[in-house]
C-alpha cells in the first residue's frame, strides 16, 4: 500500500508529520509519522479522522450559484468556467465604478499552508483592494502585548523543556490543543519536574496537574504582579539579570508591586492566599521554569496587560537565560521567511483596512466606497466571529456579491452567491511553517482533488490571471515559490537549503537564551510605545468598567475553550469526532444549575442583550460559580439553536484590537421556559 509522508493543515501549534496509507485515489489512514521527532509516530484524535473528512458523503462537487433567497442554502450547479468568469466579470464591473476598494477578499486559518492561505490574500493585494487585519478574532492581542515586551520574536524551544525545572500552563489547555508538548512533558515529570495548570477550568491537563489554580476569568494580570511582589519581598529577584536585560523594574516594583500583596490577590482571583504564596515559591525556586502560555487569556478587555504581566515574571528569575527557561507563546516570528512574495507580490503599500472582528460593522457601515463583493476561503466567520447576529444580517444584503470557498456548505457559504468547492490540505501540496515550534516540512497531495474541488492557490492563480495580473506568482508551481521563503532570510533560517526541506522535516534552534527585539533590545517592562498610546506602559490589573456594569446586571461569565473532538467547524464533517465530542453543550456548576432548576442534559437557553442560544446542559464542578463554559466552536445544525458567538460583541482588547469573547455576561434559562 503507497504511503505519503503529508502534514496536517490545521490551525494547531504542533504541525504533524503524517502518513498517509493511500489506496487509489483514497486515503484510508492517517497515522504520526514515526521518523519525525516532535511528531513522535502519533496523532491526534481529531486528526486520526480527516479520511472521513476527505472523503465525506457532504463534500462540494461543483461550483454552485445561488437560486434562493440568501441564507437559505437554495444552489444549482454551474461550471467552473461559469464560476469565475461570473466573479472576475463582477469585479471588474465594481472596480470600474467603484475602485478595487469596493472589494475585499481573505483566506484565514483553515488552512495553514503558506501557498495556500497567503496567495488568496496576495491577490487582494494586488488588485489593491480593502485588506482585512486578520487575526483579530484570534490572536492579534497576544501578539501585540508579547511583542511590546519582548518584540517580533519567539519564545523558548518546546523541545528545550527537557531542560526545565518547572513548567506552568497559563492558559493553555495542552492535551487539547498541544499534544505533543504535553507527551514530551509527561517524559520530564516522570523525573520530578512539576506542572502547574492556571486556568479558570479544571481541564484534562489540570487534573493531571500537581497543582491547579482555577483563577477567575480575566485576573491573570493580578496574579502575576502578585507573584513579582512576593518574589521582590522575598529577595529572589535575579538583579544582575534584571538590570542587565530589562527596561523599567525599579519603577515597576515602586509603583506597581507594592498595590499586589497576597491578601489583595487573593480577593480579585478568587485564589487562596496560600496557593499563591505556594506558586511563588516554587516559582522563586526554579531556575529554568518554563510557562507554556494560550491565547484564551487574553481574548478580553484588558489581555494585553495579562500577558504582558505574565511573559515578565521570567525575566525577574532570570529563566529567559537558562536553556529550558523562559516563556512560549508562538514560534514564529524567529523564524525570518519571506511570505511577501505570495502575500504582496504587488500593489499598494496601503489601502483601507477591515478589522477582521468587525466584517459585520464594515459591510454594514463601509462607504466612499461601501464593500459590494466578499470573497472568503479558509474560514467560516458567520460561527466564528463576534456579534455573528449582526455578521450574518450584513451578509443578507442583496447588493453584496459573495464568494464562498469551501469544501463544505458552511454556515457562511450559505449566504454567498457563487460557492466553489475547496481541496483539503490532503488534497493539496505546500510548505508548512510550525507556529508553536521551530519546524518547517513540505508537505506533497497524498491524493488528488476529489470531485470537482480546486486548491486555494490554484483558485487564486486562476482569478488573477483572469484579472490581468502579471506577478510571477500567479503562474509559478509552488515547488518553484518556495525557495524563495529563504531568500535573503537572516537568523536561524539563513543557513536552511530549501532543498533538502521538500525531503525531510527540518528543524531548527533558537539561542538557548531569550533574545528581545524591543526598541531598547530589552524586555520592556515599561514601554514608551504603549505611554504613547495612552495605554498603561507598566503590567497592571486594573478592573474594566464595562465589565463591571455587565457583571452586576448578568450572573454569569462566559468561558469558551476549545472542545477535544470538535475545537471548530473544521472537524465537523466527521460523525465520528462529533459523536465523541456530544451534542454543543454549556457547562454549568452544580450550585449554579440548581438554582436555576436545571439538570443534566436538558435544553437550556443562553441570552443576554444581543442575542439568545440553545444548548444542551452539563452539569460539572469542572467550572466554579458564576461561569458557563462552551466548548469548541460548532455548526448552527447541531445546535439547539444559534451558536455562542451571536452572545458577543465587537468590543475591541486594550492592545491588538482583538476580540473580547471573554468579557460577555449572561444569563442562563430552561429551553421551553424561556422559549
Amino acid at each position: 500500500m503507497p504511503k505519503v509522508r503529508v502534514v496536517c493543515a490545521h490551525d494547531c501549534p504542533d504541525m504533524c508529520s503524517l502518513v498517509a496509507d493511500v489506496e487509489g485515489d483514497r486515503v484510508v489512514r492517517l497515522q504520526g509519522d514515526p521518523e519525525e521527532a516532535y511528531t513522535a509516530g502519533f496523532a491526534c484524535a481529531k486528526v486520526n479522522r480527516d479520511m472521513e473528512t476527505l472523503h465525506s458523503p457532504d463534500r462540494l462537487r461543483t461550483p454552485l450559484r445561488r437560486t434562493g433567497p440568501k441564507g437559505s442554502g437554495q444552489f444549482a450547479p454551474i461550471t467552473w468556467d461559469e464560476a469565475l468568469d461570473e466573479i472576475t466579470g463582477r469585479w471588474k464591473g465594481i472596480i470600474a465604478t467603484d475602485g478595487p476598494m469596493g472589494i475585499l477578499g481573505y483566506a484565514y486559518s483553515a488552512h495553514q499552508g503558506h501557498m495556500n492561505r497567503r496567495l488568496v490574500s496576495g491577490l487582494f493585494h494586488a488588485l489593491g483592494a480593502s485588506r482585512m487585519m486578520l487575526g483579530t478574532v484570534c490572536d492579534t492581542c497576544c501578539e501585540t502585548a508579547w511583542d511590546m515586551t519582548l518584540g517580533p520574536v519567539g519564545g523558548t524551544d518546546p523541545q528545550a523543556v527537557v531542560h526545565s525545572d518547572l513548567v506552568i500552563a497559563w492558559g493553555c489547555d495542552l492535551m487539547a490543543v498541544n499534544v505533543h508538548f504535553w507527551a514530551l512533558l509527561e517524559k520530564v515529570r516522570k523525573t520530578g519536574v512539576k506542572l502547574v495548570v492556571i486556568d479558570p477550568r479544571r481541564s484534562q491537563t489540570a487534573a493531571r496537574a500537581d497543582m491547579h489554580l482555577p483563577i477567575k476569568i480575566g485576573t491573570d494580570a493580578a496574579l502575576a504582579c502578585g507573584i513579582a511582589h512576593i518574589l521582590l519581598r522575598d529577595g529572589k529577584i535575579d538583579r544582575d539579570y534584571v538590570a542587565a536585560n530589562t527596561l523599567g523594574f525599579e519603577r515597576w516594583a515602586a509603583e506597581v508591586l507594592p498595590n499586589f500583596p497576597p491578601e489583595r490577590v487573593a480577593e480579585i482571583t478568587g485564589l487562596p492566599v496560600e496557593d499563591i504564596e505556594t506558586l511563588a515559591a516554587m516559582y522563586g525556586a526554579a531556575k529554568s521554569s518554563l510557562i507554556r502560555l494560550g491565547e484564551g487569556m487574553t481574548r478580553l478587555a484588558k489581555g494585553g496587560q495579562a500577558l504582558r504581566a505574565v511573559v515578565t515574571l521570567p525575566a525577574l528569575t532570570g529563566a529567559y537565560g537558562r536553556e529550558g527557561g523562559g516563556a512560549l507563546l508562538l514560534a514564529a516570528a524567529s523564524m525570518d521567511f519571506q511570505f511577501g512574495v505570495v502575500a504582496k507580490p504587488s500593489g499598494p503599500e496601503s489601502t483601507r483596512t477591515v478589522n477582521h472582528l468587525a466584517l459585520g460593522e464594515a459591510l454594514e457601515e463601509m462607504r466612499d466606497p461601501p464593500i459590494r463583493a466578499l470573497f472568503i476561503a479558509a474560514n467560516n466567520p458567520a460561527v466564528t466571529n463576534p456579534d455573528v447576529n449582526r455578521l450574518r444580517r450584513a451578509l443578507m444584503r442583496e447588493d453584496l456579491f459573495t464568494v464562498v470557498h469551501d469544501p463544505f456548505m458552511t454556515d457562511t457559504a450559505r449566504y454567498a452567491d457563487i460557492v466553489l468547492p475547496a481541496a483539503t490540505y490532503l488534497e493539496t501540496e505546500d510548505f508548512y511553517r510550525s507556529y508553536g515550534s521551530y519546524r518547517m516540512q513540505w508537505g506533497p497531495a497524498a491524493v488528488a482533488p476529489q470531485h470537482q474541488a480546486m486548491s486555494n492557490f490554484h483558485l487564486a492563480q486562476a482569478l488573477g490571471q483572469r484579472m490581468g495580473l502579471n506577478d510571477p506568482v500567479f503562474s509559478m508551481t509552488p515547488r518553484e515559490i518556495m525557495p524563495l521563503f529563504f531568500k535573503g532570510s537572516t537568523g536561524i533560517i539563513a543557513d536552511v537549503d530549501p532543498a533538502t526541506v521538500f525531503e525531510t522535516p527540518v528543524k531548527v534552534t533558537p539561542l538557548a537564551a531569550q533574545e528581545f527585539r524591543t526598541p531598547s533590545g530589552r524586555l520592556e517592562i515599561y514601554s514608551e510605545t504603549l505611554a504613547a498610546q495612552g495605554i498603561p506602559p507598566m503590567p497592571v490589573w486594573e478592573p474594566d468598567a464595562v465589565e463591571t456594569a455587565d457583571a452586576a446586571r448578568w450572573p454569569l461569565r462566559l468561558l469558551t475553550a476549545p472542545g477535544y473532538f470538535q475545537a471548530h467547524t473544521a472537524y465537523s464533517a466527521s460523525p465520528f469526532l462529533r459523536k465523541r465530542e456530544g451534542d454543543p453543550c454549556a457547562i454549568l456548576h452544580p450550585e449554579e444549575a440548581s438554582r436555576r432548576g436545571l439538570s443534566e442534559g436538558a435544553k437550556v437557553k443562553l441570552f443576554n442583550d444581543r442575542g439568545a442560544v440553545g444548548l444542551v446542559l452539563r452539569v460539572s464542578d469542572e467550572v466554579q460559580p458564576g461561569v458557563v463554559l462552551v466548548p469548541g466552536q460548532r455548526p448552527d445544525a447541531e445546535a439547539v439553536s444559534g451558536t455562542v458567538n451571536m452572545l458577543c460583541d465587537e468590543r475591541r482588547t486594550d492592545m491588538g484590537e482583538g476580540a473580547c469573547y471573554q468579557s460577555t455576561f449572561l444569563d442562563v434559562a430552561a429551553w421551553e421556559r424561556a422559549a
